[in-house]
């Protein structure tokens, strides 16, 4: 097994590291208070990667978690979008991440978009900034209990329902929305649409008020009569009763292992500014075996352990994707173990600076709050776990619950 990031990314990974370093850590703590408040650096930060990613053979954000150009199609072994984006993620989460759920053009709806549009649907919506619609006042984990409807009227659908812990809400340009056509006919009949902010209809009533990623905006959305073109549905219009929920489901497949990777970026500022605060009273040099070694440093060890297991899985997980190769028991695997490994850490880490760790002179806390929401959204830990027993065992939904 190779087990170091592709050479051709080097690039991409040293400047998103400048720019978790030099861009983000200043500004962290003041949009951490400033709650709501949009970060309009990142208008700059925001062209600087849509030069980048202009004519480029790959992409650096969310809009390039796609299955499309796969080893299927190149005749071998492809390091594509997917790894690109999660190398990208984790070096950026060591600065802040909420900042990077706030970037422009970068959110989880533009993964959504870049794994089952169309290519007509690429293109136009190519550039848009795009939120993800999917939990519901009665409706958190199971996704399959969604109850906002689209119902067609001729060229359009019209969706009525109400979706919450919408990030990027207020501030997205548009918002996949999870809809079902159908509501007797269960989850086979959810699709998903983009609909485009000031559409009649749709609007943001509420921001919520949260532990952490607090430069993000949390938004609850309601859809009353809204009207959105039938081409504006993602993926096929036909409800397919054999394939179910599978179409709209791999929309996760890609954006989970984005998920990870943001908490193996967290994990790993939490651990390398504990070193650094540790530094004159513990030395980890990695010679001395754990029990003859400090409780502090015996603790690193572990941690690092339990890190490096997380990255190698979400690596593996988006790497599986861009070689079109079926991930969703691995895209399951790894943000159920790095959304815990985030937050194991990051609080093990307060932990270990005492005091430090404590205070806000630190950015050590904020990691620490931040890090919890990355156990939670794209599917708690424990549906994770419910997700891959269903897949180690071929069991079926309907059997395991």
């Amino acid at each position: 097994m190779n087990l170091e990031a592709p050479k051709k990314f080097a690039m991409l990974v040293e400047q998103a590291k400048q720019v978790a370093d030099n861009f983000y850590r200043p500004i962290s703590r003041k949009y951490d208070k400033a709650e709501h408040a949009y970060p309009k650096e990142l208008d700059m930060l925001a062209s600087l990667l849509d030069g980048m990613n202009e004519g480029a053979s790959e992409s650096v954000g969310a809009g390039s978690a796609s299955k499309r150009s796969g080893a299927a199609e190149s005749g071998g072994v492809k390091n594509g979008g997917n790894l690109s984006a999660a190398l990208g993620a984790m070096e950026l989460c060591r600065g802040d991440v909420g900042l990077l759920l706030a970037i422009p053009r970068q959110g989880l709806g533009n993964a959504a978009i870049a794994a089952v549009a169309n290519e007509e649907q690429l293109e136009r919506f190519k550039g848009t900034w795009a939120a993800m619609a999917i939990t519901e006042p009665g409706c958190g984990s199971d996704s399959a209990a969604i109850r906002t409807t689209a119902v067609k009227d001729g060229d359009h659908y019209i969706l009525n329902g109400e979706k919450i812990y919408v990030t990027s809400g207020a501030r997205a340009d548009s918002v996949v929305v999870w809809a079902t056509l159908d509501k007797s006919l269960g989850k086979a009949a959810i699709k998903s649409f983009v609909v485009e902010k000031g559409t009649p209809g749709m609007e943001v009533t509420r921001l919520e008020h949260k532990l952490g990623i607090k430069a993000s905006d949390t938004a609850a959305i309601t859809f009353t009569d809204c009207r959105v073109p039938a081409a504006n549905l993602l993926g096929s219009p036909e409800i397919d009763l054999k394939k179910g929920f599978a179409g709209v489901m791999e929309t996760f497949d890609n954006t989970r292992p984005l998920v990870a990777a943001m908490a193996v970026g967290v994990a790993a500022a939490a651990i390398e500014r504990t070193k650094e605060l540790l530094a004159g009273h513990i030395d980890a040099n990695y010679g001395t075996l754990p029990l003859n070694a400090s409780h502090a440093e015996a603790t690193l060890y572990r941690l690092e352990a339990e890190w490096e297991a997380a990255r190698l899985l979400t690596l593996r997980a988006a790497w599986m994707a861009d070689n079109r190769i079926p991930n969703s028991k691995e895209a399951s695997i790894c943000k159920a173990k790095a959304g815990r490994v985030g937050n194991e850490v990051t609080l093990k880490c307060v932990e270990l600076a005492a005091s430090l760790g404590y205070g806000e002179d630190e950015l050590l806390e904020k990691w620490a709050r931040d890090s919890k929401i990355l156990d939670i959204f794209e599917g708690t830990q424990q549906i994770q776990l419910l997700i891959i027993a269903r897949r180690v065992l071929g069991k079926s939904s309907a059997e395991l619950k």
